[in-house]
């Protein structure tokens, strides 16, 4: 599993980890029922604490990425489409939350912010 870790980033780090292997498991790099790294692994890869893997896959957990079975391992779990939309939307909330402020910040109107996005999104189909 190939996890980057930021000593500049202003996420902690086991965000971070939690993070890119959300990513991996919405790309589909990570299909359901593909065994994870043991916690102790993966913090030796990485050379960090495993109390830090072991919040990471704890979030990973509660949000219904991965699933764990005592003495056996960390899962990735089937995907729930809704659970993966509604973490799409917030990633797109967070980045257009950027693009309003720096459109304000250079005094871009709402309409040709729209236009941009618009023009962009067309682009990308």
């Amino acid at each position: 599993m190939n996890i980057l870790i930021s000593n500049s980033s202003d996420k902690p780090i086991y965000e971070q980890i939690a993070s890119q292997i959300k990513q991996m498991i919405m790309s589909g790099e990570l299909e359901a029922g593909t065994m994870l790294p043991s916690m102790r692994t993966l913090a030796k890869e990485l050379r960090i604490s495993v109390i830090t893997t072991k919040r990471a896959y704890e979030d990973l957990e509660r949000d219904g990425f991965i699933y764990t079975i005592i003495g056996k391992g960390s899962y990735v779990a089937e995907k729930n489409l809704e659970f993966v939309r509604e973490e799409q939307l917030r990633i797109v909330e967070e980045h257009l939350s950027k693009a309003v402020h720096g459109a304000k910040t250079g005094n871009i109107s709402l309409d040709e912010l729209i236009e941009i996005i618009r023009m962009m999104y067309e682009e990308e189909a």
